[in-house]
């Protein structure tokens, strides 16, 4: 069974990028994934006055509006760094909040799609022909956590192993 995902109040709403699951990444308080990852189209260039505004914007809709608006300089790198940009931003969402990571590995091995009906790249589009790589992106960060988790299983084995 595929699972879609889209709106916040939704059944796997947690998924968005706009849920409200703040995070705390490179020094600074992020309310939202979509405020991280729309600031970060800035760093470093002549724009890179819009961090903070995008930072401290009300809503994630309102940082996306920024983020998203044409007229401003991006970053000349975007394209390269933008996917690693979302994986930081999702990971440590799911790795903050225990409760929406619960969530995430109860997906099993299920396929993971942003449903969006406009967005051909992090989504599956209108026709669900999308690259979907936001739910690419938070298949491996189940997949990160689940290897996290065994990994910290393993080692809470050994120590009781030597007591």
């Amino acid at each position: 069974m595929t699972i879609y995902f889209y709106n916040v109040d939704e059944p796997y709403g947690c998924f968005s990028n706009f849920s409200e699951h703040p995070i705390q990444l490179e020094g600074c308080y992020w309310q939202t994934v979509e405020h991280y990852y729309q600031a970060h189209k800035f760093v470093g260039s002549d724009d890179q006055a819009l961090i903070p505004i995008i930072r401290n914007a009300q809503t994630p809709i309102e940082a996306a509006e920024i983020g998203r608006d044409r007229r401003r300089k991006r970053r000349p790198d975007w394209e390269q760094v933008k996917l690693q940009i979302m994986w930081q931003g999702v990971l440590t969402k799911f790795i903050t909040h225990s409760d929406i990571q619960l969530i995430l590995l109860g997906t099993g091995e299920e396929l993971i799609v942003e449903d969006s009906p406009k967005d051909y790249y992090w989504g599956c589009g209108r026709d669900k022909t999308g690259q979907n790589h936001l739910g690419k992106t938070l298949m491996k960060v189940r997949q990160e956590i689940r290897q996290r988790l065994a990994q910290k299983n393993c080692q809470l084995m050994n120590t009781k192993l030597l007591f």
